[in-house]
């Protein structure tokens, strides 16, 4: 590539004009990857080919800007590559500066760290730019502590602009971090904030993770925020783009004709001596060690052998268990009674139900006392054996305190748990299969008849062998499925109706349509698993009328955990629900839900709202053959 031709000036418009045509048609890849090698190398040692470079870029139209400037920076193998190929032109070029700094940064997220990190390491490399990466920065926290931003854009795109700012942090000098420091403080806790908010456990992380960077940078001397989340591969990735790497030094490749031209550099001959390993000196141990005056040899160890570990006995009665519970100071035996109790609900029954509310209520309010393992799920499986045992009284005592006054978000989010695990283990049948082998077929003989003229004597014996050889078949075990009747059936309603009442009914410390979306969204799930267990139960017909209702007052929700639940619902209902009361009863519903299943699927910004929008759309195009097909 040589744009002087006998030494004589030439204008090199015509060759932007190309460039741009070519990288505008979508080409970027194909030129990009002969011309970028060339001119890393003419551009490393030499101020004419740079200012060349230069002019080149600037001189492309506005029109075609943004093609070329993305195709260089994609091309490019690092920070100070680009640089050179582009000096400053992001100063002298609104459009270049509007893609580089906006574009690329705000307006679009899939790009890859790499093209992160050669933009921004671009903006640093020199004095002229770096405000303009103060400014970027300063943007992108704004973006990133927007309560709207954080509702309406998709996880991949926070995380863009997540690891956007780590980056911009890894290039700012001190000085830099003392004249916006301010403002970098009340960003991050205006971010972090709209983040600990969200009902989605990425973005919360995300939140976490570039608080605790910027307050490292801010803080480098105070305390500093610490969360606690998994350190799992992504994050450890996010955390070392605080690190900044220093600039690549590798030079993409030549095409091999220009690579034979140029010699490689010879590497110095090593040495024999430098290869051989020096013996380690033998260490003289100290023969003066004063072990002996430190023995303790005359002191006798106390004989423990034969003492044994005090054991706790458990209560064996439900009434005793509610005693120790509620009033006992022993914590021997509070503990005790939190390990037993399961297995003491599910083997008396008849004693359970005289005292299931009282006890429900006070699994709800208990507290660990002591350090007990695996507390929680100690507590929950009480509670599931509990409603199991006395669904009906349980279940209405239970939906009746989620909309109670005084107790916690985790309390609520515990009732819906217990809720759906008992539903799951009412709906199952009770005794696990058992394995039957069917009776022994008759003895069955194999014939393999042998081709006499083969001349391969060994296969013609090894056949007539086979061909004498009788084999018996056994018939195979085959596992005998469960069957029993669905206890779910007559306390389905029991679980369902009291939670979808009251949803939209504010209380004083509890608003499910306000700032309590998250357990707005445990419960819209909730109520969709109940659907989908009441297959073939009486009461599905009008919990799935009851659920659509529900989906379209929610269906514009911000939150897209909630919407994620509200997709699942109506593919709950698509599945538990007959066809026949579908067609009947709900076809304005579904026609409604059909619409705005095709905007879910074309406009949601969450993609896993995408796919579940596109889910049902399946179900709804195989309900419509399945009936198509089904004889008038």
């Amino acid at each position: 590539v040589c744009f002087l031709s006998g030494g004589l000036d030439c204008s090199i418009s015509f060759v932007s004009q190309v460039l741009g045509k070519v990288c505008v048609h979508g080409r970027q890849k194909e030129i990009l990857s002969v011309l970028v090698p060339h001119l890393t190398d003419l551009t490393k040692s030499d101020c004419i080919w740079q200012r060349m470079c230069w002019r080149l870029v600037e001189c492309v139209p506005d029109r075609w800007m943004e093609a070329v400037v993305l195709g260089l920076v994609q091309a490019t193998p690092g920070a100070d590559v680009l640089s050179r190929l582009l000096g400053n032109l992001v100063l002298k070029n609104k459009k270049a500066q509007f893609v580089m700094t906006q574009k690329l940064l705000l307006l679009q997220y899939g790009h890859t760290t790499a093209v992160l990190q050669n933009l921004l390491g671009y903006l640093s490399l020199d004095g002229q730019r770096r405000p303009l990466l103060v400014k970027v920065l300063q943007e992108l926290l704004e973006t990133w502590g927007s309560s709207s931003a954080v509702k309406h854009s998709p996880p991949e795109q926070q995380q863009y602009i997540s690891k956007a700012i780590l980056i911009c942090l890894s290039h700012l000098k001190e000085p830099e971090i003392e004249s916006c420091r301010q403002e970098l403080l009340a960003g991050m806790m205006e971010g972090v904030k709209c983040h600990l908010d969200s009902s989605l456990p990425q973005v919360r992380r995300l939140g976490m993770i570039v608080a605790e960077s910027i307050s490292s940078r801010i803080n480098t001397d105070g305390p500093v925020l610490k969360f606690q989340y998994e350190d799992d591969d992504e994050a450890r990735e996010l955390k070392s783009l605080l690190v900044q790497t220093p600039p690549f030094s590798t030079v993409l490749s030549l095409p091999d004709d220009d690579r034979n031209e140029k010699a490689d550099a010879a590497l110095p001959p090593v040495s024999e001596g430098n290869q051989q390993s020096h013996a380690a000196a033998p260490v003289t141990p100290d023969e003066e060690s004063d072990a002996e005056l430190d023995s303790d040899d005359d002191l006798v160890p106390y004989d423990m052998s034969e003492d044994k570990e005090l054991k706790t006995k458990a209560p064996v009665y439900i009434r005793d268990c509610i005693e120790v519970l509620t009033g006992s100071e022993d914590v021997d035996r509070w503990e005790a009674t939190v390990k037993t109790l399961e297995s003491l609900i599910r083997k008396n029954p008849a004693a359970t139900r005289e005292v299931s509310v009282e006890l429900a209520k006070i699994l709800l309010h208990l507290e660990e006392k002591t350090c007990v393992e695996g507390f929680v799920e100690l507590r929950q499986r009480a509670q599931v054996a509990v409603l199991t045992t006395d669904p009906i009284p349980v279940a209405e005592y239970l939906t009746s305190q989620f909309y109670s006054l005084n107790y916690s978000l985790r309390q609520r989010m515990d009732i819906l748990d217990v809720l759906v695990l008992a539903a799951q283990e009412l709906s199952y049948p009770k005794s696990h299969g058992k394995i039957k082998n069917s009776g022994a077929q008759k003895p069955s003989i194999q014939l393999l008849s042998g081709s006499e003229s083969s001349k391969d004597w060994r296969r013609i014996v090894d056949e007539r062998i086979k061909s004498k050889t009788r084999r018996f078949a056994t018939g195979q075990s085959h596992v005998e499925l469960a069957s029993g009747p669905n206890e779910f059936n007559s306390v389905a309603g029991h679980f369902f109706f009291p939670l979808i009442q009251q949803f939209d009914r504010p209380l004083t410390t509890f608003d499910l349509l306000g700032e309590d979306h998250f357990v707005l969204g445990r419960l819209v799930h909730t109520l969709a698993v109940l659907m989908y267990l009441a297959v073939n139960t009486v009461a599905a017909p009008a919990m799935g009328k009851a659920l659509l209702e529900l989906v379209w007052a929610l269906r514009f929700h911000t939150d897209p955990y909630v919407r994620q639940g509200l997709l699942s619902c109506i593919s709950s209902v698509l599945l538990s629900v007959p066809t026949e009361h579908l067609l009947e009863d709900m076809t304005g519903e579904l026609l409604e839900a059909q619409s705005w299943l095709g905007d879910v699927m074309e406009k949601d910004p969450d993609g896993d709202c995408r796919r579940l929008a596109l889910h049902n759309l399946l179900l709804m195009e195989n309900l419509k053959k399945k009936l198509q097909t089904v004889p008038s």
